[in-house]
């Protein structure tokens, strides 16, 4: 059994920062892609950013220069270093992994997180 636990979301101020983390527990992991994801009230979930084993970054456009992924594969953790927040980066916001499990069979899966909230506003 997988599963993906995230901590760090809050209040912030526009122009902030704040900083996710997300851990990754179950015996036989092997992580190919760890990631952030965000949903908004009303709106799809929507991709965020997320970083290989091998140590390689994907943005979406709109977060680019101002969120920062990285990761601990010792520790199977993924961060999230979110500065010049805006409010329309309120959302909740949630770890993704693309993972193989050992003894699972040959194939990749899917998890997610819980989300964490994390509020924009003055």
């Amino acid at each position: 059994q997988v599963e993906l636990v995230e901590s760090g979301g809050g209040l912030v101020q526009p122009g902030g920062s704040l900083r996710l983390s997300c851990l990754a527990s179950g015996s036989g992991l092997s992580i190919y892609y760890m990631g952030w994801y965000r949903q908004a009230p009303g709106k799809q979930r929507e991709f965020i950013a997320r970083i290989s084993s091998g140590g390689t970054r994907n943005y979406a456009d709109s977060v680019k220069g101002r969120f920062t992924i990285s990761g601990d594969n010792a520790k199977k953790t993924v961060y999230l270093q979110m500065s010049s927040l805006k409010p329309e980066d309120t959302a909740v916001y949630y770890c993704h992994a693309d993972v193989h499990v050992a003894g699972a069979g040959p194939g990749r899966d899917n998890y997610w997180g819980q989300g964490t909230q994390v509020t924009v506003s003055s």
